[in-house]
């Protein structure tokens, strides 16, 4: 699913994060707004402001006190070419319907990030010719929504393209360059090591070109990973990495390093709770590390009582829960205090009745949902005589047993 600071010390951050100091950014032509402190921005979580069923955010500012979204994503487009859309399909030159959105988000005062990359979908840094063209489509989307914030979120498969690599480093340095103030974050996979193979040429990457974000951040998660131990474990060991790879001390790698969680029930079957979100809340504050994010709003919400714990959603978190439960450990994150909310709800046991059965000479589309070998399965995207299977790259997603 999928899903740095201009050298603020960390300690001077939470002193401005709980005092709500904000800072004017240089005016990036229409909708520059007044930006918010930098730590609203690290603690901003992901919203699909078009896909998976996107929630208000005006509510859940109201419920949460959070003020800052990370908006995803921004991709090449999907026929071809160099030029910024979300998600593939709308172009960011004739959008309206994100930019509706910051607006409400702006009118009760609050801002945006905007994500670019994630997992799947073909990034600009591997479309366009170079660092430059990269950075002349990113700085469109910057001048359109007068952003102060931005994210690079680099995964698979884009990581394990170097020469897109390249690009994107060097498209982050660029706009970093041109845009004075601009908080700039990059994410990438995490391992019980720190970051996988990938993850580290990225890291070397950025210091051969002398490049160095706000912060980089991790997401451990779908990587055989079990509570918050494991994950606060790779947090320890990818400070290890920071430290290796630019010669900083442990506290200037903690003050330059990132969490991005995945709330609820991961991709691959794992599970993080609420106490688990806390437990690394915890540990990020305690280290005074930069960034505390995670994937998704869209998903910070009660699944309905046949999903609990079934399967994995792009929409519902698949755990007990109260809405935007783990968008408040956001906002303890920024700094502020959440308002108080009701006890979390007792999960109701998953049903086990079966979809009508997969046939072979059907045709589905995305969101059908079939029964086969005694597991009901949801479509990822059109699929026609291809075997309901638990593979990665499958057009099936596994719901269940039934």
């Amino acid at each position: 699913m999928r899903r740095l600071r201009a050298c603020l010390s960390a300690a001077a951050a939470v002193s401005l994060a709980a005092v709500g100091t904000t800072a004017l950014v240089a005016g990036h032509a229409s909708g520059a707004t007044t930006a918010l402190s930098n730590r609203w921005y690290a603690a901003a979580p992901y919203l699909m402001p078009l896909d998976n069923d996107p929630p208000d955010p005006a509510a859940i500012m109201d419920a949460t006190g959070l003020k800052a979204f990370q908006l995803a994503f921004i991709l090449a487009p999907n026929g071809g070419g160099c030029s910024p859309t979300w998600g593939g399909t709308a172009a960011v030159s004739s959008d309206t319907a994100v930019q509706s959105v910051i607006n409400t988000i702006r009118s009760k005062g609050g801002d945006v990030s905007v994500s670019i990359g994630g997992y799947g979908g073909t990034k600009l840094g591997q479309a366009c010719s170079d660092a430059a063209a990269t950075a002349a489509a990113y700085q469109q989307v910057i001048t359109k929504y007068g952003l102060h914030a931005i994210d690079f979120d680099l995964e698979e498969p884009e990581y394990e393209n170097t020469a897109a690599i390249k690009n994107e480093i060097g498209a982050a340095k660029i706009l970093q360059q041109n845009n004075p103030g601009l908080y700039v974050s990059v994410t990438t996979a995490g391992t019980a090591d720190g970051t996988g193979w990938f993850g580290k040429q990225m890291l070397l990457e950025a210091k051969s070109q002398g490049f160095t974000p706000n912060n980089f951040s991790i997401m451990p998660f779908d990587g055989g990973f079990n509570g918050a131990a494991s994950q606060t474990s790779a947090l320890t060991n990818f400070n290890t990495i920071l430290q290796s790879t630019f010669g900083w001390d442990q506290a200037t790698a903690y003050a330059h390093e990132g969490f991005s969680g995945m709330n609820g029930r991961s991709d691959t079957g794992e599970f993080f709770s609420q106490a688990d979100f806390q437990t690394v809340l915890d540990y990020a504050t305690s280290h005074n590390m930069d960034r505390f994010t995670f994937w998704s709003l869209n998903r910070d919400r009660q699944c309905t009582p046949a999903d609990n714990g079934g399967r994995t959603s792009g929409t519902c978190s698949s755990v007990a829960q109260n809405s935007w439960d783990f968008a408040k450990y956001s906002v303890k994150f920024a700094g502020a205090t959440p308002p108080t909310s009701t006890p979390t709800p007792t999960p109701t046991p998953p049903s086990t009745a079966c979809k009508t059965a997969w046939s072979s000479t059907a045709v589905y589309t995305a969101g059908n949902e079939v029964s086969y070998n005694k597991h009901n399965w949801k479509a990822k995207w059109w699929t026609q005589n291809e075997v309901p299977s638990a593979s990665e790259w499958g057009p099936w997603q596994d719901e269940g047993t039934c």
